[in-house]
């Protein structure tokens, strides 16, 4: 049993931040995407252990990453189903981006031009807006995307480049 604790310890430790990054850009609320990040770890945990307590289990757990990803995934649908709104990546939230050398004016134009991607990216159908975070925010490469969407890389390249030409029309329509 403290194997499987020490193991599921280090995937912890790797994909903590990475899943809850995730979480709150789809929630904007810290107090929220802990709720649901914790939410997470407890589900993947118990399916983890679950694998090696019973024989023969019928689908191992192959990724973990891609695993507790798709587990944040549906986590975050049903926060939504249950408010009664749809997921999408919330405009108001801008992280804090400072570099001690840029002028208030440059980080007005920042904050603006991040603003303006974030509301652009909420107008995205939720599988592209899921890609572009993964792949952009998150580094995921496509191969794991595909993996966690269940399609191969190449529909995950399709979806990429036709979810990034969407974005890019709703930002210069900004």
């Amino acid at each position: 049993m403290d194997n499987i604790n020490e193991q599921f310890s280090l995937i912890y430790d790797q994909y903590i931040d990475k899943i809850y990054r995730f979480v709150y850009l789809k929630v904007n609320s810290q107090e929220i995407a802990e709720d649901i990040t914790s939410k997470v770890f407890l589900k993947g945990f118990e399916a983890y252990k679950n694998q090696y307590q019973t024989p023969n289990t019928q689908h191992p757990i192959q990724n973990p990453g891609a695993f507790l990803y798709q587990i944040a995934r549906n986590a975050v649908v049903d926060h939504y189903r249950e408010k009664g709104r749809t997921p999408v990546v919330s405009a108001d939230a801008s992280p804090e981006i400072a570099d001690p050398g840029e002028s208030a004016q440059e980080k007005a134009i920042l904050s603006a031009d991040i603003n303006t991607i974030k509301k652009s990216i909420k107008k995205l159908k939720q599988e592209h807006q899921d890609i572009i975070i993964w792949h952009y925010l998150e580094d995921m490469p496509i191969a794991s995307i595909g993996k966690l969407l269940d399609k191969p890389a190449g529909t995950v390249r399709v979806m990429l480049h036709r979810g990034l030409k969407e974005l890019k029309g709703l930002i210069n329509e900004s």
